[in-house]
C-alpha cells in the first residue's frame, strides 16, 4: 500500500504560509481594534449634548416678545440629558452679531425664557441660536440655530435685501468624498440661490471636447444624483438651466489618478450593501466603522481582490436616524466617509383634541393633549404649546422636535424641510432622502482627534450646578498669566454668597455661582494684602465662534401682503397700549436665604443689643468667639476655635455683604450704624481648595455695601445672570363684565404655556380665551419624553365673526 508522504521543502513552505496568514490576520485584528478602541475612548471622553428651543412663532413684529422653551438632551440616544443647568440663547443678526443674549436655567433637562424685541429692531431675517457651556468645547455647527423673522411695522419701507438674489450656489458631491479615474461614481448635486432657496434644474456633464458624458435633473429640493465614469486626463464641466431658461456652467471636482470610491446600495430591505473600488490597492485591507451619534454600531474588515471589497451590513445592526460609514486603508488613515438614514421608529403621538372647532370672539377654549407611543401605548411627556393667529404672513410652523433630533442637528447647512424625510409616503422619498444624505455629509468630530493617543483637550466645563463665571488673572505690570492666586468673586447683597477659584497655569479662574438672576454688580478681587500686583479680568460667556453654514434669509416686503402687515401694526400698536404692564411682570425665584457656609455658630441682630458708636466696642462687649487684637500695624480678628476650645492664630476671613474685606482696619472704622446683622461661625471652613479659619459676616441693612470703600485694585463690574422668568399674560372672559370690556383685544399670540405634563392614562386640559380678531388659528404642540421619544402636532381652529 502506498503512503502519501510531504518532502521537508514543501512542509517549510507550508509553515511559512500558514505562519504569514496568521501575522497576517493578527495584524489587521490589531489593526481594527485600535481603531475601535481609539473610537470608543473618544466617545466616552467627549458626551454630545444638544439642546432644542421650540419657538412660539416664527415671525415676530418689533417690540413684541419672543417665547420659547428648552429642551437638552445627549447626541446619542435623544434623552433628555440633566448634566448642564444653564443654556445662553442669543438672537443674532445677519452680520452674526447678538442683538440680545440670555443665560436661561435649567432644571430636569427643560428651561424656558423670553426676550422682549427691541422697539428699534429693524426688519429681517435673524437667528436664534442656543448652546450649552459644554457644547463651546465643539465646533459651533453643533449648536441650535433656527431663523425668525422680525418686522418693524413702524418702517415705511422695511428692510430689503442687498443680496444678489439672482446669484446661485452649486455644489457637487461625490459619493464618498472623491472621483477617481476610470471608476464609476455617483455624484450628488445641490442647487440653491442667494437666499438659500432651493432651485430645480436640468444639465449636462460635458468632457473637454463638449461631449455629453451624464444628463442630470433635480428629483427635490434643489437636489439630485447621476453616476458618472471620469476618464484619466479629461477636465468635466457641468452645463445647467435653469428654471427661466439661463444657463450655468460649473466645474466638477477633479479626478485622482488614483483612490478609493464607495458605493451604497440596498438590495433589499433587510440589508445594505458597501463596495468600494480601489484599483491598485489589491491585496490591500481596508476597514469598515458604522457610527451613529459616536456610537459604534459596525466594525470590520476586508480584502481589496480583483479592485474591489465587498461588505454586507443588517439595517437592524443600524441606529435610527443618520448612521456615518467610514472607510480606513491599511494604514488607518480615513479616505471615504458615507451617510445613511434610517427612518426613525419610535415617535411621541401627539393628540391635540380643542372641544370645538369653531369659537366666537372672547370664549373659553378647552383643549386636551394625550400623549402615545406610536403603537397607542400611554407615554408620560413634557410639552410646550403655542397658540397663535395663522395668516399670510406666516405660511411654515417652524422646526420640530423630531426631525431635528435625529437629522437636522447632524447635518451641515440647512435643510429645507426636514419634516419631510419622516412623514413622506411619495415614491421618491427614498431617492431623495439618499440626495440629502449625500449633499450634507458632516461627522461631529475630527478623524484626527479620534486616533491621536491624548485624550482632546476640552477647556470648557458643564455647568452641573450653576452659571461658571470665567476669568484671568494677570500680572499688571507685563500682563502675562498669574497661575496659583485664589480670586475671590461675590455680588454683594443680603444674601450672603462667595465663590472662590485658583488660576490655572494659563491664569484662567472659574467662579461657581448660585442663585444668581437678572443684572447685578460683581466684586471680583484677590487678597490684596498679600497678592497686590495682580489684574483680574471677566471673559464674556457667549461664543464668539460662528457656524460657516450659518446664513439668514433677507427679508422684503411683499407688496400683497399689505393688508397683513397693516393689520399686525395695529395689533402691536394696541397690545402694546393696553397691555404693557402685564408684559413685564416676572416671577421670583425660589433661591436659598442661607449663607454659603451655612448656619453660624453665633448670630447678633445688632438692634437687640446697646447700639456701640465702634466696631471695636461691638465686638469686646458681647461677640465672645471674635477676638481683637492691636498690633503696630492695626487691627486684627483672631476666632475662637470651637471644636479644639483655643483661639486660631490665623486671620479668619471677613466678610461685608459676602465681599471678602482684606484691610482689618477698613473694616473697624466703619460705622456699626450701618451693620444690622454679625455672624461667626467658630470652626475651620473649606470651599473648594481654600481654608477660612473661621468666618465673620457683617451684613447691613441695605445689602449693598452702604459706602464701605472698595480697594482700588477689586473689579467692579455689572454682570447679566440667569434670567429671570416672565410671566405670559392672557386675558380672561369668565365673567359678563369681562366679556362686555370695551378694551380691545387684538392679540396675535393667544397662549404660550411651555410647562405642560401628560402622565399615563391621564391627558392634560388646558384652557384660554380666545381674542376679538376673526381668522384661522394654529395649535402648536412639542414634547419630549423620558424615554427620548420626540414629537410635534399641529391643528387648526376657527373665530368666526361676529354675528
Amino acid at each position: 500500500m502506498l503512503s502519501a508522504t510531504r518532502s521537508p521543502i514543501s512542509c517549510s513552505v507550508a509553515l511559512l504560509a500558514c505562519l504569514a496568514t496568521a501575522s497576517t490576520t493578527r495584524a489587521q485584528s490589531d489593526s481594527l481594534r485600535t481603531l475601535t478602541q481609539r473610537f470608543t475612548a473618544y466617545q466616552q471622553q467627549t458626551l454630545q449634548e444638544k439642546v432644542y428651543l421650540h419657538l412660539d412663532r416664527p415671525l415676530y413684529l418689533s417690540g413684541e416678545v419672543l417665547w420659547f422653551k428648552v429642551y437638552a438632551t445627549d447626541g446619542t440616544y435623544g434623552k433628555p440629558l440633566t448634566m448642564s443647568k444653564v443654556v445662553y440663547v442669543e438672537v443674532l443678526d445677519r452680520n452674526r452679531q447678538p442683538v440680545l443674549q440670555a443665560k436661561v436655567p435649567l432644571k430636569n433637562a427643560t428651561g424656558q425664557g423670553s426676550f422682549q424685541l427691541p422697539a428699534g429692531l429693524n426688519s429681517g431675517s435673524y437667528t436664534v441660536r442656543a448652546y450649552t457651556n459644554w457644547m463651546k468645547n465643539f465646533s459651533p455647527e453643533f449648536f441650535f440655530h433656527a431663523p425668525v423673522t422680525i418686522v418693524n411695522t413702524l418702517q415705511a419701507s422695511g428692510a430689503v435685501s442687498t443680496l444678489d438674489t439672482t446669484a446661485y450656489d452649486v455644489q457637487f458631491f461625490p459619493e464618498g468624498g472623491n472621483l477617481v479615474q476610470g471608476v464609476q461614481s455617483q455624484v450628488a448635486f445641490k442647487v440653491s440661490n442667494r437666499t438659500g432657496q432651493s432651485v430645480p434644474v436640468e444639465g449636462t456633464v460635458l468632457d473637454s471636447q463638449g461631449q455629453t458624458q451624464a444628463s442630470f435633473k433635480t428629483l427635490k429640493f434643489g437636489m439630485g444624483s447621476f453616476r458618472f465614469t471620469p476618464a484619466a486626463t479629461s477636465p468635466y464641466t457641468a452645463v445647467l438651466k435653469l428654471p427661466n431658461g439661463r444657463l450655468l456652467t460649473r466645474k466638477l471636482p477633479a479626478a485622482f489618478a488614483e483612490g478609493y470610491v464607495l458605493h451604497l446600495t440596498e438590495p433589499d430591505a433587510q440589508r445594505v450593501r458597501i463596495t468600494v473600488q480601489a484599483p491598485g490597492h489589491n491585496q490591500e485591507t481596508v476597514y469598515l466603522l458604522g457610527h451613529a451619534r459616536q456610537q459604534l454600531a459596525l466594525a470590520t474588515s476586508a480584502p481589496i481582490v480583483n479592485g474591489q471589497a465587498e461588505f454586507v451590513v443588517d439595517r437592524k445592526a443600524l441606529a435610527d436616524g443618520i448612521s456615518h460609514f467610514t472607510l480606513f486603508n491599511g494604514r488607518r488613515q480615513p479616505v471615504c466617509e458615507r451617510l445613511y438614514f434610517r427612518r426613525p421608529t419610535e415617535q411621541l403621538t401627539i393628540q391635540t383634541l380643542p372641544d370645538k372647532r369653531q369659537y366666537a370672539s372672547r370664549s373659553k377654549v378647552n383643549l386636551r393633549l394625550a400623549t402615545a407611543t406610536a403603537a397607542g401605548q400611554s407615554l408620560p411627556a413634557s410639552l410646550s404649546v403655542a397658540v397663535y393667529r395663522a395668516d399670510s404672513l406666516v405660511a411654515e410652523t417652524g422646526a420640530d422636535i423630531r426631525s431635528y433630533l435625529w437629522l437636522t442637528s447632524d447635518l451641515q447647512g440647512t435643510i429645507e424641510n426636514p419634516a419631510y424625510y419622516f412623514t413622506s409616503t411619495e415614491p421618491e422619498t427614498a431617492a431623495a432622502t439618499d440626495n440629502l444624505m449625500l449633499t450634507h455629509g458632516w461627522s461631529r468630530f475630527r478623524w484626527e482627534d479620534v486616533l491621536r493617543r491624548q485624550p482632546p483637550r476640552l477647556p470648557y466645563l458643564p455647568e452641573v450646578n450653576g452659571h461658571l463665571i470665567r476669568g484671568r488673572i494677570t500680572q499688571r505690570q507685563n500682563n502675562q498669566p498669574a497661575p496659583d492666586i485664589t480670586a475671590y468673586l461675590t455680588s454683594p447683597s443680603r444674601t450672603v454668597r462667595l465663590s472662590n477659584s485658583i488660576s490655572a497655569a494659563d491664569g484662567t479662574v472659574l467662579f461657581e455661582t448660585a442663585d444668581f438672576y437678572g443684572v447685578r454688580d460683581v466684586v471680583v478681587q484677590t487678597n490684596t494684602q498679600r497678592d497686590s500686583t495682580y489684574r483680574v479680568e471677566l471673559d464674556s460667556p457667549y461664543s464668539q465662534a460662528f457656524a460657516t453654514s450659518m446664513f439668514t434669509r433677507p427679508f422684503t416686503p411683499y407688496p400683497r401682503f399689505k393688508d397683513e402687515f397693516t393689520l399686525r401694526h395695529l395689533q402691536n400698536q394696541v397690545q402694546t397700549t393696553y397691555n404693557r404692564k402685564f408684559t413685564s411682570v416676572f416671577s421670583q425665584p425660589a433661591t436659598d436665604t442661607l449663607a454659603f457656609f451655612g448656619k453660624p455658630d453665633e448670630k447678633y441682630w445688632l438692634d437687640d443689643y446697646t447700639r456701640f458708636k465702634t466696631l471695636e466696642e461691638v465686638l469686646r462687649e458681647y461677640v465672645p468667639g471674635v477676638k481683637v487684637r492691636l498690633r503696630k500695624d492695626g487691627f486684627h480678628f483672631n476666632v475662637l476655635d470651637n471644636p479644639n476650645r483655643t483661639m486660631f492664630t490665623d486671620e479668619p476671613l471677613v466678610l461685608l455683604d459676602g465681599m471678602p474685606v482684606f484691610n482689618t482696619n477698613k473694616m473697624m472704622a466703619y460705622d456699626p450704624a450701618k451693620i444690622k446683622k454679625l455672624e461667626v461661625l467658630d470652626s475651620r471652613y473649606f470651599q473648594g481648595r481654600a481654608l477660612y479659619n473661621g468666618i465673620i459676616s457683617f451684613s447691613t441693612y441695605k445689602g449693598n455695601l452702604d459706602g464701605f470703600p472698595l480697594d482700588a485694585r477689586a473689579l467692579v463690574q455689572e454682570y447679566d445672570g440667569l434670567q429671570r422668568q416672565r410671566e405670559f399674560y392672557a386675558p380672561r372672559y369668565d365673567t359678563p363684565e369681562a366679556r362686555q370690556s370695551r378694551l380691545p383685544d387684538l392679540r396675535n399670540l393667544v397662549y404660550w404655556n411651555p410647562q405642560v405634563m401628560t402622565t399615563p392614562g391621564q391627558p392634560a386640559v388646558l384652557e384660554f380665551f380666545t381674542p376679538d380678531q376673526p381668522g384661522q388659528y394654529r395649535i402648536v404642540v412639542q414634547g419630549l419624553s423620558t424615554s427620548g421619544a420626540a414629537g410635534s402636532n399641529t391643528s387648526m381652529f376657527d373665530i368666526t365673526p361676529a354675528q
